[in-house]
């Protein structure tokens, strides 16, 4: 059975790079909003914005954060690491800078959102947890090959990380742990 996962990426510029990654079809992904449907629940402002993302994550076993080169900083990407890593979710990143757009191009790749994230009152950056991988190749195609062949693989990864952090969260609660929630 295919692992639910929620897709989390800069909507404007890498849906079609994202798209990709959804067609390799290795794990049900949430739905994504059409242009209009997106359009009317921002016209909702952010108590309706946040509504959406939070029924998006219902269900869902993990966060999978499609790095762009403008994803990281982005208030509600933060906001959906920061919730999923809190509601105790496996949460992992994939660069998507090298899967072409819909005219062909590549991008820069950017930063890796999880390092302005910190735990256990910030001695320890989240990055340190969480996975961000970066296929190996420059063609668009080999890097979708890739993702499709290793997402299965990374999206268990992420649950046993984030399975043995909450670990330490209940042991740290008892006095015997190192890390807390961001």
């Amino acid at each position: 059975m295919k692992r639910r996962v929620f897709f989390s990426y800069h909507y404007k510029l890498d849906h079609v790079r994202v798209s990709q990654v959804r067609e390799a079809g290795s794990v049900a992904s949430n739905s994504p909003a059409s242009d209009e449907a997106w359009d009317a629940i921002t016209q909702g402002g952010d108590p309706e914005i946040q509504r959406w993302i939070d029924s998006q994550f219902s269900g869902r076993c993990c966060a999978v954060v499609l790095i762009g080169p403008a994803t990281a900083g982005r208030k509600w990407i933060d906001y959906e690491i920061r919730q999923a890593w809190q509601d105790g979710m496996g949460l992992m990143g994939i660069y998507v800078h090298n899967l072409k757009d819909r005219i062909g191009n590549q991008t820069a790749k950017g930063v890796n959102p999880f390092t302005q994230f910190s735990i256990d009152r910030g001695v320890t950056r989240l990055s340190t947890l969480v996975k961000a991988y970066d296929p190996p190749y420059t063609s668009s195609a080999e890097v979708c090959e890739y993702i499709k062949a290793n997402i299965e693989g990374w999206v268990e990864k992420a649950i046993a990380i984030r399975n043995f952090a909450w670990t330490l969260v209940r042991e740290k609660n008892e006095g015997l742990g190192r890390y807390g929630s961001p």
